[in-house]
């Protein structure tokens, strides 16, 4: 049984900054969907992210370069290089099954769809317990409890989700893949009964400039100290 029994999927084309992404993602969260919605996109530039809760300082320290931007997430979890992965967030709304899942519950029913997409694609991997764990800052070296690897325990996925009265804003990362259209593909269908694809005019539901300039992309925000 799949993970959704619906599911809508928006492949967004626009590539946007890293503040424009996590304004678009704010703006979806808070819509208040029907049903869950998984949204596809791709970056503008050379950006790192950090989690809600992450140091710019450490960012900065674990990918330096003056051509890198950076930008701070809603969401938690590490800091993430998006010069080498792909993305997607997935909006849950409230209620929904998966979104009253406790704990790490909903971050490991997702992992474990994501685990089975990337298995049809003939990547080897499994969801890690947590034992190689390293606490670097940097995402991608740091598996963390229902994190996927691979064969020799190298990062393949992570996420960082935010719960509130909307539900589950989950923005996901992955590495590793080469057929992007085909795991788009995969990952969807895994996730859903029936999949129902959207195309959507985000500045129908909120000014994603005024987000940028009021919170994600103004340096009190990205700099701020948790």
């Amino acid at each position: 049984m799949a993970l959704f029994e619906e599911l809508d999927v928006w492949i967004d084309g626009s590539e946007r900054s890293g503040p424009a992404h996590m304004a678009v993602d704010e703006l979806l969260h808070t819509h208040g969907w029907e049903r869950p919605l998984l949204r596809f996109y791709q970056w503008s530039g050379e950006e790192v992210s950090l989690g809600y809760f992450e140091r710019l300082s450490d960012a900065q320290a674990a990918f330096p370069g003056e051509a890198l931007r950076y930008v701070r997430r809603w969401t938690g979890g590490g800091v993430v290089d998006h010069r080498c992965d792909v993305t997607y967030t997935i909006c849950i709304p409230k209620g929904h099954v998966v979104e009253q899942m406790r704990g790490d519950g909903s971050y490991a029913a997702i992992h474990a769809v994501l685990a089975e997409a990337l298995l049809e694609l003939g990547v080897a991997c499994a969801l890690t317990d947590g034992s190689l764990e390293t606490r670097e800052r940097a995402c991608f070296g740091n598996p963390v409890r229902q994190d996927i690897v691979d064969a020799g325990g190298r990062k393949l996925a992570g996420a960082g989700q935010k719960r509130s009265r909307y539900g589950i804003l989950h923005q996901g990362s992955v590495q590793g893949v080469k057929d992007v259209a085909g795991w788009r593909q995969l990952f969807a269908a895994a996730l859903a009964d029936r999949v129902h694809k959207k195309d959507i005019a985000i500045e129908k539901m909120g000014d994603v400039s005024k987000l940028v300039a009021e919170r994600y992309g103004a340096a009190a925000w990205t700099e701020k100290r948790p």
